[in-house]
C-alpha cells in the first residue's frame, strides 16, 4: 500500500506551487479511519507564510475532523530524499503519527515510526491535565 500511497504524493507533489524553490512537494496522510487527504507545497514571495506539503495535508484533515493519523507520505519530484521540516514533524507529532514514508536517495521507499523521525518529543498527550 506504500506504494499506492507514494503516487498519490508524487501526483500532489506535481500540482505544488513552487516558483522560488522549484522544489516540488507533495504528501498524503492516512487517518486513523482509514480517509486519505493529500497536499503540496504552497510557496509566496513572503517566504515564512508558505506551506509544506505535509502541513497542507494535515490541514486539510484536520478541516474534515481529523484528531489521529496513521501514516504520512511524502514524495518530492526533485530530489531523490525529502523527510520532513521540523515545525512538520511537530505537526505530525500534534496529531499522533504513527508512520511516515519517504524515499531514499536510491529511490527505495523507507518507513519510519514516528519515534525515529522525532525522538523525544512532546505534544497535547504527554502535557497531562496540567
Amino acid at each position: 500500500m506504500n506504494e499506492e500511497l507514494y503516487d498519490k504524493a508524487r501526483d500532489a507533489a506535481a500540482n505544488a506551487y513552487a516558483p522560488y524553490s522549484n522544489f516540488h512537494v507533495g504528501a498524503v496522510v492516512v487517518a486513523d479511519d482509514g480517509r486519505v487527504f493529500e497536499g503540496c507545497n504552497v510557496e509566496n514571495a513572503a517566504y515564512g507564510s508558505g506551506i509544506c506539503a505535509e502541513g497542507n495535508a494535515i490541514s486539510s484533515a484536520a478541516a474534515s475532523g481529523v484528531r489521529k493519523i496513521d501514516t504520512v507520505v511524502i514524495a518530492c519530484l526533485d530530489a531523490g530524499e525529502c523527510y520532513p521540516c521540523g515545525n512538520c514533524r511537530q505537526l505530525m507529532r500534534e496529531f499522533s503519527v504513527d508512520t511516515v514514508v519517504v524515499q531514499d536517495g536510491s529511490g527505495a521507499l523507507r518507513v519510519h515510526s514516528f519515534d525515529e523521525i522525532l525522538p523525544h518529543s512532546f505534544g497535547p498527550d504527554s502535557l497531562g491535565d496540567g
